[in-house]
C-alpha cells in the first residue's frame, strides 16, 4: 500500500509495509500459569484509548489511561486533574512509585512529539572500485557529509545483499539503506553497491522511510544516476530548522508523561515486524541483567557484530532503554547514556571524549582499543577489561529472579495477544515499563534513606530494591559513587557464587 504526501499528492516515495503472513501461521502459545486468573480481572478493567497494535492514541486522551502489558502485573495511570501518573505492579510485592517526567534516549523533544518532516539531508553513496566509498550525490549540495560514505555503508557489507543502518552524524542522526546487486561488468568487478540515506534532527520518525530508501537505493543499483525520486521527497520533507547552537544531540530530553502510552517509541516497533525487544531478550537472555547495571552505571557499551548491522543498531537502542529514570531530580547530574549506533573508525576521536555511550560496530580492530569503552559486546559475550566491573558480569539469585519475572510478565503479554486478541499493549511497552519500574524503586529507595535521619543502607532496603545484599555490593558501591548519593553502605562484602 502507498501513502502519499500532504503536500505532494502525486509524489508516491512512501510506502506501508504489507502485514506478515507468516505470523499468522503461528500456533497460538500454551497459556502461562495465572492466565486465566489475569483473564478474570481484564473484563473488569477499563479499556485504554489506545489504537490496536499501533501504540498510538485513537481519540482525545482519557481521564484514565491503562497501558498494562500483562494487565495485572503493570499498570500506568495518569490523573484527570492533571496530577502525576503513577505506576502499579501487583502479583510481586513492588511498591507504588510516583512518575515524573520520562526520559527515553535519542528522543526529541521539540514539539511534543508532533509529527514534522525534518530531514535536513537526503544522499546516495556509492562504492568504487578505484576511490572505495564516496558520496555520489545528495540534497542540499552545500551540506557536510563528511565520513557519511563510511557510515552508511558498514565494513565488511560487500559479503551482503541488504543491509539498513542507524548512525550519527554530528548532531544528527542518519538512517540508510544499502543492496548489493551483481553485475556482468569488468570496471565495477562483478558487483554494484550503493546505499540510500537520509539525515533528521532525531531518528524517532526515520522508521517512515526505511521502506522509500529500500525502493530507492535498488532503483539506484538497476537505474544509476536518476534522481527526481530524491529530488522530489528532499523538497517535500526538507527541514527548517533553528540554529543548531552547540550542535549537541540530547539523547534523553524531559517530555510529558502524558505521551507514554501514546507515542512511546515507536520507531522500533514499526521497522522491525517482530519486534526489537523481544529479539533483543530471546538473543541476550539472562545477560540482559548484566547489560542492565552497565546501563545505569553510564558506562560506554560497544557491540561488536559482522554485517547485517540492521539488528545490532536496535540492541543499541533497547540498551539505551535499561537505564530509563523517571524520578524528578535523579540522574541531572550523571552523563547521559547516548545512543551512537554504528561507529567506524573514523568515530574514534569523537568516542575519545564521550563520557557514556552506547554503539555498535563491524570492525574488530575497536576490541584493541580499550581506552574507548568500559564493556564489551561481542554478539552474546559480554565483557570488561576494567577490574573493577568485573564482578558485575556474574548472575546472581536475584538478577535471575528479576529475568523470570520479566518471562513471566511477557508470557502473559503473549496470551493475551494471540488468545484473548487483546492488542491494546505490546511487548516494547512491558519492557521499558518493567526497567523503568525497577529503577525507579531503587532510586526511590536510595533518596529515602539518604533522606533520613539515619542515612544507613541495611540488607532489609537492599532486598527491598530487588538486589542480592552481598552479590550486588560493588554494583551498589558504583551506583552511589555515579549518582552522588550520600548514604552508608554497611553490608559485609562476603563471598558469593
Amino acid at each position: 500500500m502507498v501513502e502519499q504526501s500532504d503536500r505532494a499528492p502525486l509524489l508516491d516515495w512512501e510506502e506501508i509495509p504489507p502485514p506478515d503472513p507468516n505470523q499468522a501461521a503461528q500456533p497460538p502459545p500454551q497459556p502461562p500459569p495465572g492466565a486465566e486468573e489475569a483473564a478474570t480481572q481484564k473484563s473488569s478493567q477499563p479499556q485504554t484509548g489506545t489504537a490496536a497494535g499501533t501504540g498510538w492514541s485513537s481519540g482525545s486522551t482519557p481521564s484514565i489511561i491503562t497501558c498494562s502489558p500483562t494487565r495485572s502485573l503493570t499498570t500506568v495511570v495518569l490523573s484527570e486533574d492533571g496530577g502525576r501518573p503513577r505506576t502499579e505492579l501487583f502479583g510481586h510485592g513492588w511498591d507504588r512509585t510516583a512518575f515524573g517526567p520520562v526520559c527515553f534516549p535519542g528522543l526529541s523533544a521539540r514539539d511534543q512529539w508532533e509529527e514534522k518532516d525534518q530531514i535536513v539531508a537526503v544522499f546516495v553513496v556509492t562504492f568504487d572500485t578505484r576511490s572505495g566509498n564516496m558520496v555520489e550525490w545528495c540534497l542540499p549540495h552545500d551540506v557536510n557529509l563528511d565520513g557519511v560514505e563510511f557510515k552508511s555503508m558498514a565494513s565488511g557489507s560487500h559479503r551482503i545483499t541488504s543491509d539498513f543502518i542507524y548512525f550519527r552524524k554530528g548532531c544528527y542522526f542518519g538512517l540508510a539503506c544499502f543492496a548489493n546487486m551483481p553485475v556482468e561488468s569488468e570496471l565495477e568487478r562483478g558487483a554494484r553497491m550503493k546505499s540510500v540515506g537520509i539525515l533528521s534532527p532525531s531518528y524517532t520518525l526515520l522508521y517512515r522511510y526505511m521502506h522509500f530508501l529500500e525502493n530507492q537505493v535498488r532503483h539506484q543499483l538497476q537505474c544509476p544516476g536518476q534522481y527526481s525520486p530524491l529530488e522530489a521527497f528532499y523538497e517535500d520533507k526538507k527541514a527548517v530548522l533553528p540554529p543548531t547552537g552547540n550542535g549537541l544531540v540530547n539523547a534523553c530530553p524531559t517530555w510529558s508523561v502524558t505521551t507514554i502510552n501514546r507515542c512511546m517509541h515507536p520507531e522500533m516497533k514499526i521497522t522491525h515486524p517482530a519486534g526489537c525487544m523481544s529479539q533483543f531478550i530471546q538473543f541476550f537472555g539472562e545477560q540482559i541483567m548484566v547489560l542492565w547495571k552497565f546501563a545505569l552505571l553510564r558506562k560506554r557499551l560497544l557491540i561488536f557484530s559482522p554485517p547485517p548491522v540492521g539488528v545490532v543498531c536496535y540492541r543499541v537502542y533497547c540498551c539505551c532503554c535499561l537505564a530509563n529514570i523517571s524520578l524528578p531530580g535523579i540522574g541531572v547530574s550523571v552523563p547521559e547514556l547516548r545512543p551512537f549506533f554504528y561507529i567506524n573508525i573514523a568515530d574514534i576521536t569523537a568516542l575519545e571524549t564521550e563520557l557514556s555511550y552506547v554503539a555498535c560496530t563491524t570492525e574488530k580492530i575497536f576490541e584493541e582499543k580499550k581506552e574507548l569503552y568500559d564493556v564489551y559486546i561481542d554478539n552474546q559475550i559480554v565483557k570488561t577489561h576494567r577490574s573493577h566491573l568485573q564482578p558485575l558480569l556474574r548472575l546472581n539469585a536475584a538478577d535471575k529472579e528479576k529475568y523470570r519475572k520479566l518471562t513471566e510478565q511477557r508470557q502473559l503479554l503473549l496470551y493475551s495477544q494471540e488468545v484473548e486478541e487483546d492488542c491494546t499493549a505490546n511487548e516494547e511497552d512491558l519492557f521499558i515499563l518493567f526497567f523503568m519500574e525497577m529503577n525507579n524503586r531503587i532510586f526511590q529507595t536510595l533518596s529515602e534513606v539518604a533522606g533520613s535521619n539515619d542515612p544507613t543502607l541495611t540488607a532489609e532496603h537492599v532486598r527491598a530494591m530487588g538486589l542480592d545484599p552481598q552479590c550486588d555490593r560493588s554494583f551498589l558501591v558504583d551506583l552511589l559513587e555515579v549518582y552522588g548519593i550520600d548514604v552508608t553502605l554497611v553490608i559485609d562484602n562476603l563471598c558469593c557464587p
